[in-house]
């Protein structure tokens, strides 16, 4: 009878803790900062403030910095937390390397508003990709994807041709990287993001640069080497020694790096030549 009672103990407290992930996990993965409408955006460089509707309903809002005579732009696909607030001051990383910049908040986040799915992210960035095509030609655009933003960016740079895709920090597939934590769940069946990064860079076309500290925790550097084992004649694995999963701007080895993706067009081949 005890023996029972705590089975039926355990297997309560085990379904309430899959209900409660199930339910609630974008209080998990998601950690937005709301604006209001009237929000006044403030950068040291100059820039415009994009709308984006989309065809449900939703609604995307997104900062645009251009330069005079820009190598190209860089769509900058940001991580989970904050809103473009904050993420606006990476566009220097860039601008200063003379490539425009663009970034958009996810539903949720900032200004931009709407039920988030994993599916309407995806849909969210390809209208967002599809507007930058229409003031740059693709060999001219670069796809930049942050931690969770590594799999959305892999995602669009699958089904588009953008000049170069940047993953920085990235995680061999958000499914994998969850299954760490809750490895004790049934997490293929519970899970309502899956962003299989694994899958979609195997259809990206383009050269592929992967940026990821060696000492970073969150996503460890182990999940990197992983996705460039699987393209491997198309990635680029560049180990950030010292850094984690926050401050890799911090480190000359990444600005360099940085500079040298962008700005020098053998720097893929003569990588690749010394392999």
């Amino acid at each position: 009878m005890l023996a029972a009672t705590i089975l039926t103990i355990i297997a309560v407290v085990y379904i309430s803790l899959c209900l409660i992930f199930y339910f609630f996990q974008d209080l998990f993965f998601f950690r937005p900062e709301k604006l209001p409408n009237y929000f006044n955006f403030n950068y040291a460089f100059p820039f415009e403030e994009i709308h984006l509707n989309m065809e449900d309903g939703g609604y995307v809002n997104g900062i645009y910095f251009k330069i005079p005579n820009s190598r190209g732009v860089v769509f900058y696909v940001k991580g989970n937390s904050r809103s473009i607030k904050g993420w606006g001051k990476f566009a220097k990383d860039f601008v200063g390397k003379g490539y425009d910049f663009f970034m958009v908040d996810f539903r949720g986040f900032g200004k931009s508003r709407g039920k988030r799915t994993e599916q309407n992210l995806y849909n969210d960035l390809q209208q967002a990709y599809k507007w930058l095509e229409e003031k740059y030609p693709e060999q001219d655009i670069i796809l930049y994807g942050r931690s969770l933003g590594s799999g959305l960016a892999t995602r669009i740079a699958s089904w588009n041709n953008p000049k170069l895709l940047i993953l920085d920090c990235p995680y061999y597939s958000f499914e994998y990287h969850i299954n760490r934590y809750g490895f004790f769940m049934p997490i293929n069946w519970l899970l309502r993001y899956k962003i299989r990064t694994d899958l979609y860079i195997k259809k990206v076309k383009c050269p592929i640069f992967i940026l990821h500290g060696d000492k970073d925790r969150l996503i460890p550097f182990a999940q990197g080497v992983k996705l460039h084992e699987l393209v491997e004649n198309q990635s680029i694995l560049l180990p950030i020694i010292g850094a984690g999963h926050n401050n890799l701007p911090e480190f000359e080895s990444y600005q360099d790096y940085l500079y040298d993706i962008m700005n020098d067009q053998d720097f893929f081949t003569n990588l690749k030549s010394k392999k």
